[in-house]
């Protein structure tokens, strides 16, 4: 019995012509959820051609953890963050000094080999509230984005319910991170066309091939092709059709197959176009397809 069929989790989707990357995910928390070990995850990646990955840190503990399997794994890249809702609950929990304490471990995190990213950070309207722990929220957003300017590394914000504030925090600090992306891209296409105009690239999950994403699909349709990327976000958004099962990067290529059609572009040069992409906003030195 396979590992799959052990934990009754999807079959392995046809390999894809060319390298691809995730570039978003939780391996984890995949783990935890699922019981699909990082490094089984990592190779099954591998053999349906998702050869790299990035991974996302949420809290102190998680960065740490993505940050350390960066170091020993060179199909990893690593960010490192305080995710929008763990800042509300921290600031809730120990006030602003702890906050800012949290944020500073993440600064020196931020520092070790293989992490390429601040993220994810920004802004969260749907589990946070608040009044207090929105302030908490852009409180912590602004200085992350300081510490990715600081640093010279890739902003990944995570955006839900915030997209006018994204861009109006954004648009409003003194220095903005070169590279910003736009992880789980839930807006629509006039939301799509403004970050592209900004030079962000947007990140498109599973839920791009649900029946209901028609909005999101359209935003896609409204992307340049130079600012797509490709994620899973597993253990979350798991694509049609395995919907209702954990997610994990063997399973991306749904997502770039649908999106290929959508897009009317073929397979490899979708392929080829979204690893150029994944290249210019976290840096070519890294993995085996580097």
């Amino acid at each position: 019995m396979s590992v799959l069929e052990e934990l009754g989790l999807p079959e392995l989707p046809e390999a894809l012509p060319r390298p691809m990357v995730d570039n978003h995910t939780h391996l984890f928390s995949t783990e935890e959820y699922s019981g699909l070990r990082v490094a089984d995850a990592l190779d099954l990646a591998a053999s349906v051609g998702v050869g790299r990955v990035v991974e996302v840190g949420t809290d102190v503990a998680s960065s740490r953890q993505a940050a350390e399997l960066a170091q020993r794994d060179p199909r990893v890249v690593a960010a490192v963050a305080i995710h929008p809702n763990d800042a509300a609950r921290l600031a809730e929990r120990d006030g602003t000094a702890g906050l800012d304490a949290a944020i500073g471990e993440i600064h020196e995190i931020a520092r070790q080999a293989g992490v390429r990213a601040i993220g994810e950070t920004g802004l969260d309207y749907y589990r946070t509230r608040s009044g207090d722990g929105k302030a908490a929220q852009a409180h912590s957003f602004r200085a992350h984005i300081e510490l990715a300017s600081e640093l010279d590394l890739t902003l990944v914000i995570h955006d839900r319910d915030a997209h006018d504030d994204i861009l109006a925090v954004l648009d409003d600090v003194p220095r903005r991170p070169e590279r910003v992306v736009m992880h789980c891209f839930s807006g629509d296409a006039d939301f799509a066309r403004r970050c592209a105009e900004r030079g962000y690239w947007l990140s498109f999950p599973g839920v791009v091939t649900f029946g209901s994403a028609e909005a999101l699909r359209e935003a896609a349709l409204a992307t340049p092709l130079d600012r797509i990327l490709v994620e899973t976000d597993a253990p979350y958004l798991t694509p049609k059709p395995c919907r209702g099962k954990a997610n994990s990067p063997y399973l991306m290529p749904h997502t770039v197959r649908f999106l290929a059609e959508l897009l009317g572009v073929g397979l490899e040069e979708f392929c080829d176009a979204v690893v150029a992409n994944t290249d210019a906003a976290y840096g070519r030195s890294w993995g085996s397809d580097a």
